[in-house]
């Protein structure tokens, strides 16, 4: 999967009436004109043995509205999964092909569409590339050779140097009242690296779109499902003698999990729940290293993709309101973000992709686009742009660690320049991607909630900003070294530009300054 965001942040501060052009729109169904009648019912008979679709039905977020709106969606042939009544979304399941066009005719229905192409069945994530995990016997090395005081595979793990982070543990390791939440495939909590800063109080699955918080419920599927474990252990892999470091190995990790049991797609009534889910939680901070699918794009002139937007939107600003500060990845296709024109051939990734143009300053990927999200490009050991990171001027915030193959670090033992973490089963491997980005910013804002206690989600961002390395444009990037240009960084103003947004963060100015 990929994961991108649009400069056009504006647009979308308010969840409602978002005022978009868009490109192409797809199934199942087209916008009709609103009107104050509700559907007829569906018989039984047309019901019997026909495919389930999931929606969001985005409504006003008064009682009698609610009520009357689940009313309409019952006469229609929808059950109602859950009910977001705080942001006024409500995720239904519906066998009627017409259930989207037929409630957008509902009165205080404000956007409706289906979550996705195919039917629901029985019960992606931002890395580039497969995992490559570490051995046995490579860890046993590598644990000899380890530094007095160090972890023990720490000397592998050169991102963490690259932002301070291995100096600002000695200061200041982070609060246990400061909490991550990984969105996610879910988390191995039994990990000994992850185990003593686990919180399950403010883990759940939230498959399906309603959040389960029976023990275990966040975990992984399958070893083979290790994204989250992965990403978790980035940001807050405890500092014990064990294995890896995290970025703030002293703040707890949750993990929210919401990749689908059977093709592991992150569906937008999943992440609505997580969102919401975190913020009555208590979550300071929330990892995003996905895209919401089907769409790696979502246009505003279709109406189950705008209903997708609302809905997100809705359960983002609802988290960002109660003091979440959200963390995204900015993407592995290289693609600039501030360009006239993106061709998008993966959506819909739930059945047969269909090849598409699109403006990404008004066909938006969720929730990285979203406003009030921190979109984190990649680096590499050499602090230069990840050759698939996406970027773009005034669409990327901060630049953090993400690996590339192509740049190889000279003082590890592995000389292997992706990003080393935990793995389910107590395991460790090497990944690459923005989604290996994104969580080194989340562990540098930890580290300044953990500073700064009383500051809000904005002044945060503030100060990861303001304290962040800054890094030139390339006069000519070519990582690959083929001769050909793969990308042009443009200036956005005085600290500013497309590659790398106010800089690389840094966590030992982030526990040092006050």
């Amino acid at each position: 999967m990929a994961h991108l965001r649009s400069r056009r942040r504006a647009a979308l501060t308010v969840p409602l009436g978002l005022a978009l052009a868009a490109s192409v729109g797809f199934m199942p169904g087209a916008a009709t004109a609103a009107s104050n009648e509700s559907p007829a019912p569906v018989s039984a008979k047309a019901a019997q043995d026909a495919p389930v679709f999931a929606y969001v039905v985005n409504t006003r977020t008064d009682r009698k509205t609610v009520a009357y709106v689940k009313k309409a969606i019952a006469r229609a042939g929808g059950s109602v999964v859950v009910a977001h009544e705080k942001i006024g979304v409500i995720v239904v399941h519906a066998t009627d092909a017409d259930f989207g066009k037929r409630i957008r005719e509902v009165r205080g229905v404000q956007s409706a569409g289906a979550t996705r192409t195919a039917p629901l069945r029985a019960a992606g994530t931002t890395e580039d590339g497969r995992a490559q995990r570490l051995t046995k016997a490579e860890a046993a090395s590598l644990k000899r050779q380890a530094a007095t005081g160090a972890e023990p595979l720490e000397a592998d793990q050169w991102d963490l140097r690259a932002i301070g982070a291995d100096k600002a543990a000695k200061i200041n390791p982070g609060s246990k009242k400061v909490t991550v939440a990984v969105i996610d495939t879910g988390i191995d909590d039994t990990h000994p690296d992850l185990a003593p800063n686990f919180s399950a109080s403010q883990s759940a699955s939230c498959v399906g779109g309603k959040a389960d918080t029976s023990a275990g419920a966040w975990r992984p599927a399958s070893k083979d499902s290790y994204h989250g474990t992965h990403v978790a252990g980035e940001i807050a892999a405890a500092r014990n003698g064990v294995g890896v470091a995290g970025v703030a190995p002293g703040v707890k990790v949750s993990g929210i999990k919401v990749a689908d049991p059977v093709d592991e797609l992150f569906y937008p009534e999943n992440v609505v729940c997580a969102f919401v889910f975190a913020a009555d939680h208590g979550v300071e901070i929330t990892n995003n290293s996905y895209y919401v699918d089907p769409w790696l794009y979502n246009c505003q002139d279709d109406p189950d993709q705008k209903a997708i937007l609302d809905a997100v939107n809705r359960a983002q600003l609802y988290a960002q309101k109660k003091g979440t500060v959200h963390v995204a990845s900015a993407g592995n296709s290289n693609h600039d973000l501030d360009s006239d024109a993106i061709v998008d051939s993966s959506s819909p990734d739930d059945s047969t992709p269909v090849t598409r143009t699109i403006d990404p300053h008004t066909c938006l990927d969720v929730p990285t686009q979203l406003p009030g999200v921190v979109t984190t490009s990649a680096t590499g050991v050499r602090n230069l742009k990840s050759i698939y990171s996406s970027y773009g001027k005034g669409v990327v915030d901060i630049t953090a660690p993400g690996g590339d193959k192509f740049q190889i670090p000279a003082d590890t033992p592995s000389k292997n320049g992706r990003i080393l973490s935990t793995m389910p089963g107590g395991e460790y491997g090497w990944l690459q991607g923005t989604s290996m980005a994104a969580p080194h910013a989340s562990g540098v804002l930890a580290l300044l909630k953990s500073t700064h206690p009383k500051a809000g989600p904005a002044e945060l961002q503030r100060l990861l900003k303001k304290q962040a390395d800054r890094l030139e444009c390339p006069t000519a990037y070519d990582p690959d070294g083929d001769g050909d240009i793969d990308a042009v960084c443009r200036s956005g103003g005085r600290n500013n530009n497309g590659f790398y947004g106010s800089g690389l963060v840094d966590a030992l100015d982030a526990v040092k300054k006050k």
